[in-house]
Parts: structure tokens; sequence; C-alpha cells
């Protein structure tokens, strides 16, 4: 079909046309400060190669790097790289493999600050803007990759709806346009094309397709070294659990030995350019540059990372299950790729959950370069929806509410009331498709039982309360917000007395402390808010806690009612209630005034 009648082809162009303006008009990165600057916390550890070999020339101590941080604060932790306690050098934490990727854009990037008269430090406009362009055009060629091995193999209509599915419906728009930088949007890439080279190769074995799979999946695990899974893709394809089958692909390789070597050689050059570079550091061959983050290999934490309201995939990114369903609709249209993209994909999700931190970010992130591959059974599935009416009509309603959901989800995280990495249920259910709620409904992100329709409370009691107006001089803050005094939390005044209250089991089944409080200064760092703290206690040993961060709902200059909700515990003893305040290391000031705790059912 001509590509001017071709409607996966103009599907394509769609799709590209909405990844560039979600990147270069919806949300911008290379033209924003700080942390939200496209080379930024992960991308810039990933980036940071770069300038610290071509710019500073300094890979050893990466000495520009506090510098840097005070001018453009890409990460204000400088995570990007560690002390190696044996050859007293810094270690660059992440792999090179990204870095190796981008050195086109940042070559012109840098010739360009420099004729430019803009500062030719790898961090500067120039270079912001530069990595912005190479993140979008490997988006684009991804997606071209993937309509390319589609379309041949599941027609016009099936490799469109996978198209728009992906990028519509996924998490990938968030990691090809906006967070393009980080490794996924490069590596889904690389992945779309490894299915093309794969079937390519079997059709026709020859050293340039040889040498291309083995180039492509080095480049992958120097990229993140878990991608080293990409190699199953290759091997397992067109095979089956059958004898026969198994001893075909024997004779295969005998017969085709020295492709095969070529491809794993083709590997290993590319991949030892990590280990060239932990040489030249430390000394060592082999570095762990991770620190405590690793793998819990016995217990994968594969619930939370599939269906869990933190980051779970298939919780925020619904319309990937149609991939999960599709394997056996891909067995029988395209049944040479189905055991290699089961295979691979099993494994990969096995050590994707099994990594023992949480991958911030949309949804599970890491899954987000595996979409290339499954979009193979995405498609196989939409050919089978397809084939009915009624299914067609089912899918369409499911379309519509997961591209609906994912383009909220998007935009919430970034302009509105979603917090990834910190969600749960009762939060997810509150603000699900919601473009606003009041402040106060923050607070579920660090206490799940907040109760928020002050109506379900029931016999309300006050058990104790203080105004402040008879602390020490040493004690009391003015202007207060109500009164004389005012509890003030500051620089020097990190922690609060620790209120306590007599209670017990019997008497009391849910309490709530509540209290007047001001931003002289705003805290925008989550882990510096100040803490409202409410335990239940036996003696001196803590039963039960709830925690609230003020500043989530607290705004500057302006006095809010807090309260922390907190269920009694149900099969332990407690005898008392305490109630104090952290400010958790912040320097900002905050005032606290009439503080109470009531006592309540529901």
């Amino acid at each position: 079909m001509p590509l001017r009648k071709s409607l996966s082809f103009w599907t394509l162009v769609f799709c590209s046309v909405v990844v560039l303006l979600t990147s270069f008009v919806y949300y911008p990165k290379w033209g924003k400060p700080g942390s939200e600057a496209i080379i930024s916390w992960d991308a810039s550890g990933y980036y940071m190669y770069l300038p610290a070999a071509f710019i500073y020339h300094d890979l050893k101590q990466v000495s520009f790097l506090p510098e840097i941080t005070r001018k453009y604060s890409p990460d204000p932790y400088q995570n990007q790289a560690h002390l190696d306690s044996l050859s007293g050098n810094q270690v660059l934490k992440y792999s090179a493999g990204l870095a190796v990727q981008v050195l086109p854009f940042f070559a012109v990037a840098h010739q360009t600050a420099k004729a430019l008269d803009y500062e030719a430090d790898g961090f500067s406009l120039p270079y912001q803007l530069g990595l912005q362009i190479g993140c979008e055009t490997m988006a684009v060629l991804g997606l071209l990759l993937v309509w390319f091995a589609l379309r041949r193999r599941f027609g016009e209509w099936p490799t469109a709806l996978t198209l728009v599915v992906i990028v519509l419906g996924t998490n990938y728009l968030n990691y090809a346009a906006i967070d393009g930088a980080m490794t996924h949007n490069w590596l889904f890439t690389l992945y779309a094309a490894l299915m093309l080279l794969t079937p390519a190769f079997y059709a026709r074995p020859g050293v340039g397709r040889a040498l291309a799979i083995g180039a492509v999946c080095g480049l992958m695990a120097l990229t993140r070294p878990t991608e080293i899974l990409a190699v199953l893709i290759p091997l397992l394809w067109g095979l089956r659990p059958a004898r026969a089958v198994l001893m075909e692909r024997v004779q295969f390789w005998r017969a085709h030995l020295g492709l095969l070597l070529l491809a794993a050689g083709a590997l290993l050059a590319v991949g030892s350019l990590q280990p060239l570079y932990w040489h030249y550091v430390t000394g060592r061959w082999l570095v762990y540059s991770y620190g405590d983050q690793g793998f819990n290999w016995l217990q994968p934490n594969l619930r939370a990372g599939l269906i869990g309201y933190k980051g779970g995939w298939l919780v925020y990114t619904p319309l990937m299950l149609t991939a999960l369903l599709g394997f056996g609709a891909l067995r029988r249209q395209q049944s040479s790729a189905f055991w290699a993209i089961l295979g691979y994909l099993l494994l990969f999700m096995y050590v994707t959950f099994a990594w023992n931190e949480f991958y911030g970010g949309i949804g599970a992130r890491a899954m987000v370069q595996s979409y290339a591959v499954l979009a193979w059974p995405l498609a196989a599935a939409m050919g089978w929806v397809l084939q009915r009416r009624w299914r067609v009509a089912a899918y369409a309603v499911c379309l519509l509410l997961g591209i609906s959901f994912n383009l909220w989800l998007m935009h919430q995280a970034h302009r509105g009331t979603v917090y990834i990495g910190e969600m749960n249920r009762p939060y997810f259910w509150a603000v699900l498709l919601r473009s606003g709620v009041p402040s106060s409904t923050r607070w579920l992100l660090d206490n799940s039982e907040q109760v928020l329709d002050d109506a379900k409370r029931k016999n309300v009691q006050e058990l104790w309360r203080t105004d402040f107006e008879q602390a020490a001089p040493e004690s009391c803050f003015t202007p207060a917000l109500n009164g004389r005094c005012s509890l003030a939390l500051d620089n020097e005044h990190q922690t609060s007395p620790q209120f306590r209250i007599p209670a017990s089991p019997g008497e009391v089944k849910w309490v709530r402390a509540r209290a007047q409080a001001k931003c002289v200064q705003k805290e925008f760092d989550m882990w510096k808010m100040t803490q409202m703290l409410v335990r239940f206690r036996r003696g001196d040993t803590t039963v039960k806690e709830g925690m609230i961060r003020l500043q989530r709902a607290v705004e500057e200059g302006w006095p809010s009612e807090v309260y922390l909700d907190v269920e009694a515990p149900q099969d332990e003893d407690f005898d008392s209630i305490t109630v104090e305040f952290w400010n958790a290391g912040s320097p900002a000031r905050i005032l606290i005034d009439d503080l109470s705790v009531e006592k309540f059912e529901r």
C-alpha cells in the first residue's frame, strides 16, 4: 500500500507529532531551571561522563560537580557520584551507555555554546536543548522502527492501534516527551531495532546483522546492565519446547558459529567500555556503584510492582494489560516470536521487580523500554479484537478510558495532584480523574487514616488542649497566631516538647490531634517538611504512630488548621498518647498554636 494511503503511517506521523508537541510545547524541560531541567536527577548522572571527559578532563575526581550543583542544581544531593574508599576517587553511579548515545548531540551543543557565547560548561541552555533534541530524535526513530516491524506482520489497523495505545495510553509518552533523558526512551529505540534485526538475521544470516545484534545488545547492557537480558530475544527466536526444533537450532549455530562469535565479540567490545572506565578510575575492573541498593532475588516485589498503588505498572498503565492478554494471539499469528518474547518478558519482570528500591516516576518506569517488545503481542491482540464488532465496541470504551486516564495522570504528575512515588490507595481514589482537591487531601499521602469527611466522626470529645500561653520565655515566639505566644520550629528549634495524654484502649477508638499552623518561610523539600506525630505508647514503647507533613497543605503567610487522625491499636495495649512536632532538618520557620487532642468514633 502506498504510504499516502497507509492508515498506520499517518498514525505514526500523528503519534510522532504528539510526542514532539508534548516535549517542546506542553512541557519543555530544556528551558526549566534546577531539578526540573532535562539534565537533572538520574538523567544528570547518566550524562555526567560527557562534561567530565570532554570539558573538565576530570573523570577521577569530578571536582567540577559542586560548582555545577551551585549554579544549576541538577541534583542537590549530588548522587551522581560516590567516593571509592580504596582509590580515593569519585566513581560515577550510573553506567556509560546513555552518554555514548548522547555524544553526537553533546558535541553539537558544545560547539553551539561556544559559537553563541553561552557558558561552555556542559549544563547551560545549548546543552539542555541539545539533549532534548536528541531525546525526541530517538523517540521518533523508535516509533518508526516499531511501525516498520509491525506493519508487515500484523497489518494496518493493528499497527495503528498499537501505536495509539503505546503513545497516548501508556507512560511511554512521559518518558519519550518529558523525561526523555532517562534511559527508557533510548532503550525503547534499541529494543525496536533488535526486534527488526533478529527476524531479519534468521531469514538471511550475515556478518552485518550479526555485528549489529551484538552491538545493540552491548549498548543496551552498557546503558543499564540488566538489559543484558535482551540477548534472550535473538537466542530464543524461533524456538519452542520440542526436541526436533532444539536440535535444528544447534545445527544452525554449528553452521554459523563464526557469526555467533562475531555477535558475542561486538557485544563484549561495546560493553567493555564500562570496566575500562572503572579500571581507569579505581584500578579495578569491576566496581559496584549503587551502594546499598541491590536485588532481593528470593522475594521480588511482584505484587507492588504490578498492582501496588505506589507505582504499580498495571495500576498506572492499565492498557498494557492488553499486551499481556495478547500472547495467545501472538502464538497463533507469529509463532516464531512467541517463546522468545515470553521468555524475555518473564525474566525481565522478575529482575525489574527484584530491585530493592522503588522505581520513581509514573508507574513502573523500568518497564517502558520493554514496550517495543510488547508491541508484538499488543498488535496481535488488536488483530484479535478487530475480528468481531462487539470486541471493537468493548475495546473502544477501554481505549478511550485508558487514554483519558493516562493523559490525566501525566498532566497531574507534572502540574497537579498526583505525587508519583508517594501514592497510596486512599489518596489514589480521592484524586482519580479530578483536576483539583482540597489541600488537606494531600495529608493522605502520609497518613492513609485521615478522615476527610468530618461528618463521619461521631461522639467527639476533647481530651487535652494547650494554647502555649504559659510557655517559658525562651519558648514564646511572637507575633503569635493567637494570644501572646506560639510554638516555633526553625533552624535552632527542630523539635517541640513531647505532650503526653493518658489514655486506654477501652476509652479511645480514634484520636485527632489538631492545631493552627503558619509557615513563615515555605519548605518545599518533602524530606525536610515539618512533621506532626501522634503515637500510642505503652510506657516508653511506641505501639502505633501516625504522621503528616504540614507543608503539604500549609502555605507561606497563611494560618491554617492542621489535623492528624489515627485509629487506636486493635490488638495491643497502650496507656498514653503523645503529640509532638519535628522540623526534620529544615531551617524554615513554622509557627504552631492552639494544639488539642480529641477522641472520636466512626
